[in-house]
């Protein structure tokens, strides 16, 4: 049996238990999912930083407009997840917000990059719980707003950064990728992750590297 421990945060109780009920109703016979729920930033920065020295996350959700804390220390889910990412390394972070301007999806990929990133007004039922399944397995999971953001900024360098364009040439040479670790100052299970970015990128449908690079060498990246 498998024990996920997940945290949700967002200031309407009838949304959290919207999310509850879907993965509750479709999660996988082996798991057990285990939720904490927070309303507010005092309230989930106490269990983020609790998680952290006891039972870590292994998923958190943050909406993006929370009641700010008392101090003013922590003012939306953005102060949030960076929180949960300093302390909580391995937790896998999603956002779910009803922002859909570009700049806001920009930031926040640029800012937080998380494992998964839903426009509430994309969703439904069921996309959550693939999302949610696709997530644990291999992140990330875009809804189809931010999706079509990031293919329309292709040359946008937030998206092929130094870091990427690095993994896109050693890639070119013949490295593998379980030794891009070596040359790159990344965890292989991060590079893995801007992998799978840059094949959302360039439209990789067939999941080959020499597909994404064969696009790279295309629209000039390589």
């Amino acid at each position: 049996m498998k024990h996920i421990n997940i945290l949700m945060v967002d200031d309407h109780p009838i949304i959290i238990e919207g999310y509850q009920n879907v993965l509750m109703a479709t999660k996988e016979e082996d798991q057990t999912l285990l939720i904490d729920t927070a309303n507010n930033c005092d309230t989930a920065q106490l269990m983020i930083n609790r998680a952290a020295k006891g039972t870590p996350y292994d998923v958190c959700f943050f909406d993006i407009s929370l009641p700010p804390s008392e101090d003013g220390r922590y003012a939306s889910g953005e102060d949030l997840a960076l929180l949960a990412k300093r302390v909580l390394p391995d937790a896998k972070i999603i956002i779910l917000t009803m922002f859909n301007e570009s700049f806001r999806i920009h930031n926040i990929i640029k800012e937080i990059n998380p494992d998964g990133f839903l426009i509430k007004s994309d969703l439904t039922s069921m996309e959550l719980a693939d999302a949610f399944q696709q997530i644990l397995k291999y992140p990330p999971y875009y809804s189809s707003t931010v999706s079509n953001y990031v293919k329309k900024t292709i040359t946008s360098e937030i998206y092929v950064d130094d870091i990427n364009r690095k993994i896109l040439h050693l890639l070119s040479q013949g490295i593998k990728t379980k030794s891009l670790s070596e040359y790159i100052p990344l965890s292989t299970s991060a590079i893995e992750k801007r992998k799978k970015q840059l094949k959302l990128l360039f439209s990789v449908e067939n999941g080959k590297d020499e597909t994404l690079l064969q696009e790279a060498r295309d629209k000039g990246f390589l």
